[in-house]
């Protein structure tokens, strides 16, 4: 087809290193896959059981626009009973994931030429969605020597007259980080000075191993200035529901529910009874799952800083990922996922994908059982570059 037709807007190649994997899982018969954070234990079969009890009840409709009021009414519930946080109904719109969360934030609060700051490294997808919401990404480096917390005063020298918002991820995806409360604060002082916007990715919020979870919201005088999004999917590993909802001021709510009328109209229904029964049942759902990707976390982190020229942050402090610091091998990011993956037939991703300030990285899913990750990191060691002086 003629390169005419395609918009302009995608002449250049987006593709990204997330969406590259899947055929690089196909290199070898034998690749053990930790690049992708899709969780290899499947939902909690009480959930699924209670979701198609519910189908088979009728639940297969369209729902309210902005979501099933009892899903609605148990995320005002979870707030107040798990963060003393007076969230209402008004507040809460329920879509399909936190990725589309993030789609229809952006859409809903950017003009043509509207800065974001990200603190990189970022999840992928922020900076081609800032993109298509007519915005443009600015990227504030975190450091690992700075425990990759994100400094106040290299913030406020990225904000211009266009800033319009700041995304923060905390537990992060890709480098596991936890922001202190602390740093939150500063953060915070920093919105109402500027009079910025943040938008919380929390997606990773049950795996909090140092220190309990904090919502960005919660924090005094930060409720009317924060959209917060959430997902189901890592949080109950319910990936594949595609179901997840925002909270934020109710004008705002207004104008996402008018964009997702012309985008997928309501989130599946089947979906939302899922996520209605997680919620509910949580406290006997979630220990277990996150007991298991604590107990590979702290294997994987380990077993990094035996090998020689590797190492990362120990013991880690969220999501289940770890950042791995390859510098000392003297390859590039991309040199190295590729070393990775021809030598010992593991797949990860280049820290370089998350931002300029990734590069010497690579990030590693720990979405595989302790075993898997005890054969992937006996190839690791055993390549030959690593094991020269």
């Amino acid at each position: 087809m003629s390169k005419h037709y395609i918009s302009k807007r995608y002449w250049q190649d987006k593709s990204t290193a997330m969406g590259k994997s899947g055929e690089m899982a196909k290199a070898f018969d034998d690749v053990i896959n930790l690049s992708l954070g899709d969780p290899d234990l499947i939902t909690d079969e009480r959930i699924i059981d209670a979701a198609f009890a519910d189908a088979k009840r009728g639940h297969t409709k369209y729902t309210d626009f902005r979501g099933d009021p009892e899903l609605r009414s148990e995320i005002v519930k979870f707030y107040k009973e798990d963060y003393d946080m007076d969230v209402a109904d008004e507040e809460v719109f329920v879509c399909t994931s936190g990725c589309e969360g993030m789609f229809l934030a952006l859409q809903a609060i950017l003009d043509d030429g509207d800065e974001v700051i990200i603190h990189a490294p970022y999840f992928t997808p922020y900076k081609q969605q800032i993109e298509l919401a007519r915005g443009i990404a600015v990227e504030l480096a975190t450091l690992e020597e700075e425990d990759f917390q994100i400094s106040i005063e290299r913030l406020e020298s990225l904000i211009t007259e266009k800033t319009k918002a700041i995304i923060l991820n905390s537990p992060s995806n890709p480098t596991g980080n936890c922001l202190t409360v602390e740093t939150m604060a500063k953060i915070g002082q920093v919105a109402k000075k500027y009079d910025l916007l943040v938008i919380a990715d929390d997606i990773y919020t049950a795996f909090s191993y140092q220190n309990a979870f904090v919502p960005f919201a919660s924090l005094p005088g930060m409720k009317e200035r924060t959209i917060t999004l959430n997902s189901f999917s890592k949080n109950f590993t319910m990936t594949g529901w595609r179901i997840g909802n925002i909270i934020a001021p109710a004008e705002i709510i207004r104008v996402i529910q008018q964009i997702n009328e012309n985008v997928v109209f309501t989130a599946p229904s089947i979906s939302q009874r899922a996520a209605l029964f997680a919620l509910r049942h949580r406290k006997e759902i979630q220990p277990a799952m996150v007991e298991e990707y604590r107990k590979r976390m702290f294997y994987a982190a380990e077993r990094i800083n035996e090998i020689s020229k590797l190492s990362v942050t120990n013991p880690p402090k969220g999501s289940f990922y770890l950042f791995v610091n390859i510098k000392e091998t003297g390859l590039s990011s991309e040199e190295a996922a590729q070393l990775f993956l021809q030598e010992a037939h593991v797949l990860v991703l280049p820290g370089n994908a998350f931002g300029t300030c990734g590069e010497g990285y690579l990030r590693i899913a720990c979405t595989a059982g302790v075993d898997v990750l005890k054969e992937a990191f006996d190839r690791i060691g055993r390549i030959q570059l690593l094991n020269q002086a």
